[in-house]
């Protein structure tokens, strides 16, 4: 009796401490052995680490429905519900990557993006305001990237041998019409738009995603800051003018204002110019922003500008230089901007927006008054959605109307008018597909009807990128772009159809310890350019073509040496044209084969200063020099420029600020001008182009009052 009960106990005993071996092997998803992977039962210590095979095991006291947990970095945590009874349990498991924002391949083809959000940054928004030679203009900043050419009489982006007009600005994903400020001829503009305005820039040199349209060779896409955070009041004192801004802040609320006015007169007055000018520039602008924060995720913004701007002066004629012809050129310009963005649940977000434009010119010319209102409206919806975490899809639709009117008075004192209105519908699709976090495809498709040709076209985009090192990367793009006619050929024949790209685009990547390599080899190809029948300006077709093809490199060190940072990049450009007047396909006055950049920065701490320096080179660019038989064989000078800014903080709440382009004075030449006319002797006379004053020297002081007294203008700057 006494034997039986100890037998029974001891069945007892050995049936409730019974152990339950568990084992099995875990690899990746090409059956490649995971060493160091964790392999528990979910919460309890019972587990083990998976050896150099990528094998494990272990014994559990644990019993009945248990999960067995395996995890590992970069690879997405697996569970399994096992029932434990004591018999052995043998696991073959294979971890699906993680892909993660941070470490996972991007499309890097054509695209330079600054600000935090973004997961590879090449520049930062600071860099953009702080570039000497660009006085806080962005597309002053963005020409010392690859890709563009330094067109010192027009200060727009001309980008892979596109003219200015190819490039077009999106703010929070809406088209902007007429970007630049309103120059005198043959002088350079800037954008209406400042840095500080914005926490990224996506500045793209092609292969761009199909969700922007109307751009044939290059897309600047500017995200406006989100709700601010501080009350601040700054206030700007200038060698050509004063601004004052001020920033009111509440708990999910911030509205902020700005009114700036600018007079070079005065300045003028100091510095000689090759302009006769009869009044120099002068302009007023005003800006306001609003955020709003909507439910967890969601945010409203408003964003509204105004500009009015004039100058008059004197064009003097090449044969005769004493007769003066009377120049006056006045703008009044509006701009307004309401955008949203929501999450809709864990995977759908929506964003959407509305924007208006109003452009005035009133020109007049010896006397004749020139008046062309341009008048345009962007509606867009735009819904994304995560579908796993190696699909995303977004998808579109938008309305561009463009209503156009130009007058005139003619020679018998009659008002001649030329009005037209430009509908574009559009619609597009694009998903993200991750093969893997080294691996990716970004496909999409564009479609829009244009209501004044009547024409429905089909663009096809696609980008794959591929990772097969640590901090390096392949990317490939190719895409179909297209932009309505300029308004100005337009006028003169509005069956006009849209000229057409194609974009064809490699690019290799590194970025690595606070430094970045990019190369990228590039090929274009133009189609339905606008041309000239027969040389007469007023009968046009869309038989013009051409093609752009090159090579860029981009280096960018901000590690070597402490509180310095450069970066260096140069462009090869091979491109002809035939289009408008060409005779032949020829090379554009405003493309130069070669272009190279130095941009550096450092800041000194023991004189509270920032100091920039820029070196720019851009080889000669041809012109036609109709004493020759031979069509545009003519070329200019190279192009040199060195510029300097200082920043000194002698308090952190006051800022000086100097800038000075062009050091050295170099009399920098962009090409020439020739009379309309032979002179006695049968020759065409010229006037080079030059830069209005070899120099420009600003100097501004900025205040800032906050209740945060480390707050300053710096990055405005």
């Amino acid at each position: 009796m006494r034997t039986a009960l100890q037998l029974i106990l001891l069945f007892i005993t050995s049936t409730a401490f019974a152990q339950t071996r568990i084992s099995g092997a875990v690899t990746d998803e090409r059956g490649a052995a995971i060493p160091g992977a964790n392999v528990s039962i979910e919460g309890t210590y019972d587990g083990a680490s998976t050896s150099l095979e990528g094998v494990f095991q272990f014994e559990t006291s644990e019993t009945g429905a248990q999960n067995i947990l395996i995890t590992f970095v970069g690879f997405k945590a697996f569970r399994q519900l096992v029932n434990l009874v004591g018999e052995p349990i043998q696991l073959q498991v294979a971890l699906r990557e993680e892909i993660n924002q941070l470490d996972a391949v991007v499309i890097s083809a054509g695209s330079f993006t600054a600000g935090e959000e973004k997961r590879r940054t090449v520049l930062k928004a600071i860099d953009i305001a702080t570039t000497a030679g660009a006085t806080a203009d962005i597309a002053g900043a963005l020409n010392t990237l690859p890709g563009t050419q330094k067109v010192g009489e027009s200060g727009r982006l001309f980008v892979r041998g596109g003219d200015g007009s190819e490039t077009k600005t999106f703010i929070d994903g809406m088209l902007v019409a007429n970007a630049y400020s309103p120059s005198a001829p043959n002088t350079p503009s800037r954008g209406r738009f400042l840095p500080f305005m914005f926490k990224g820039t996506s500045f793209s040199t092609g292969g761009y995603s199909a969700e922007y349209g109307q751009a044939l060779s290059s897309a600047l896409v500017l995200d406006s800051k989100d709700k601010a955070e501080l009350n601040q009041t700054d206030l700007g004192l200038l060698s050509v003018g004063g601004d004052v801004a001020h920033t009111q802040v509440w708990d999910r609320a911030s509205v902020s204002g700005k009114i700036q006015y600018t007079n070079i007169r005065p300045y003028f007055g100091l510095i000689n110019q090759e302009i006769d000018w009869i009044t120099p520039p002068a302009s007023i602008e005003g800006s306001t922003a609003f955020r709003q924060e909507v439910g967890e995720h969601g945010i409203v913004k408003f964003f509204g500008n105004f500009n009015h701007s004039d100058f008059k002066l004197n064009n003097h004629d090449i044969l005769n230089p004493n007769q003066k012809t009377p120049f006056a050129y006045a703008n009044n310009y509006g701009y307004g901007n309401a955008s949203f963005l929501q999450a809709l649940n864990d995977s759908w977000s929506v964003k959407g927006g509305l924007s208006y434009n109003y452009n005035e010119n009133n020109i007049v010319l010896n006397d004749s008054p020139i008046d062309e209102v341009e008048k345009a409206i962007h509606a867009k919806l735009v819904f994304e959605n995560t579908v796993s975490d190696h699909v995303e899809l977004k998808f579109g639709v938008e309305q561009l109307q463009s209503n156009y009117e130009a007058s005139r008075i003619d020679s018998l004192s009659l008002k001649q008018t030329v009005a037209f209105s430009t509908p574009i519908s559009a619609g597009f699709v694009e998903a993200e597909l991750y093969a893997s976090k080294y691996f990716v495809t970004r496909a999409g498709v564009r479609t829009e009807y244009n209501g004044l040709i009547d024409k429905l076209n089909v663009d096809p985009r696609v980008s794959i990128a591929y990772k097969p090192f640590t901090y390096g990367q392949f990317s490939l793009a190719y895409g179909q772009f297209r932009q309505a006619t300029q308004n100005q050929f337009l006028r003169i024949n509005q069956n006009l159809e849209e000229e057409k790209a194609e974009h064809f685009i490699l690019n290799y990547q590194v970025i690595n310890n606070q430094r970045t390599f990019r190369a990228e080899l590039y090929h274009k190809r133009y189609a339905n350019l606008v041309k000239f029948i027969n040389g007469n300006p007023e009968q046009l077709t869309n038989a013009g073509d051409g093609y752009a093809q090159g090579f860029e490199l981009f280096w960018r060190d901000s590690k070597t040496v402490r509180n310095l940072d450069y970066w260096i990049s140069y462009s090869y450009l091979d491109t002809e044209r035939d289009y408008l007047h060409f005779p032949t396909p020829s090379t554009p006055s405003f493309a130069s084969a070669h272009n190279f950049s130095v941009v550096g920065k450092k800041f000194i701490s023991e004189i509270k200063s920032q100091v920039g320096v820029t070196y720019s080179y851009s080889s000669p660019r041809a012109y036609n020099n109709p004493n020759s038989e031979s069509f545009n064989t003519g070329r200019t000078p190279v192009y040199q420029d060195l510029s300097v800014n200082v920043s000194y903080l002698p308090k952190p709440f006051l800022i000086i600020h100097l800038s000075v382009t062009n050091v050295l004075g170099r009399d920098n030449i962009f090409g020439y001008d020739y009379s309309e006319a032979p002179d006695s002797n049968g020759n065409y006379l010229s006037r080079a182009i030059r830069q209005p004053a070899k120099r420009f020297l600003f100097l501004g002081v900025f205040f800032t009052i906050s209740k945060n007294k480390s707050v300053n203008q710096l990055p405005n700057l």
